[in-house]
């Protein structure tokens, strides 16, 4: 479902991912971890192209898009816009417009970019509502909802363009514990879904009981990578080691 291969990704000639290679099955979820800034927020802000690459490759279900072009011609941008349309986007600030209802933020999607009949597709958004456990909210605004809640409806709105790939960037670190929970509950029925979906997050538990796989990112780079029993009982390096001792003490 997912190749990556040697991306890089620089910022003003500082260079943030280093030839990073990944691949992932359909329906695998991949848990990404390690310290702040060490590149795992621009690594799937990369997949979905919301950050150009300098140089590699991006292919996500057959549409491939490779970095290093100053200027694209309109068969690479069609493609862009392909890639995005599989890879939905759920941020860590939500990210809901406030001038809208729950309803609108959920349809403006479909409405807009896959002009979608508005029937359809607030039929569509209620059915995601009431997937994400938000039905009943369906008529009030971002302002009148949780962090949780509106977390929730971030998902919903992400799960209403049919994406074949989710992408979360550190969904529940804004939110207090039981407010994480509520969200965190909804990635969990994703993941034994069948959704694809790449998370980077600081929820070691949700690693270890939902991840297929965990990666372990260190200065813009791959440090290691393998199942969560591999990666937290039995890490090769000494660096991983250091990390995952630090966040299970916390």
């Amino acid at each position: 479902m997912i190749i990556v291969e040697q991306l890089v990704k620089s910022y003003n000639s500082v260079r943030v991912l280093h030839g990073i290679d990944h691949a992932q099955k359909r329906a695998e979820t991949v848990v990404f971890i390690g310290p702040s800034g060490c590149g795992k927020s621009t690594f799937l802000r990369c997949l979905n192209q919301l950050e150009s690459m300098d140089s590699g490759r991006i292919t996500i279900d057959g549409v491939t898009v490779a970095g290093g072009h100053t200027s694209r011609t309109n068969q690479e941008r069609e493609q862009q816009r392909q890639l995005r349309m599989r890879a939905g986007m759920v941020f860590q600030s939500f990210n809901l417009f406030p001038h809208l209802t729950v309803l609108q933020n959920v349809t403006v999607g479909p409405l807009v970019v896959r002009a979608a009949p508005r029937a359809a597709a607030e039929e569509r958004a209620r059915g995601l509502l009431a997937k994400v456990g938000l039905e009943n909210k369906a008529g009030v605004y971002p302002s009148q909802l949780s962090g949780g809640q509106q977390q929730r409806v971030a998902i919903a709105r992400a799960l209403a363009m049919d994406p074949k790939v989710l992408l979360l960037d550190e969904p529940t670190s804004a939110l207090d514990p039981e407010l994480r929970e509520e969200v965190l509950r909804v990635m969990r029925q994703l993941a034994e879904e069948g959704m694809t979906m790449l998370v980077v997050t600081h929820e070691m538990q949700f690693a270890r009981d939902m991840a297929d796989h965990v990666v372990f990112f260190e200065g813009g780079r791959i440090a290691e990578s393998g199942t969560p029993e591999q990666i937290f009982s039995n890490p090769q390096q000494e660096r991983t080691r250091e990390f995952v001792k630090r966040v299970q003490t916390r």
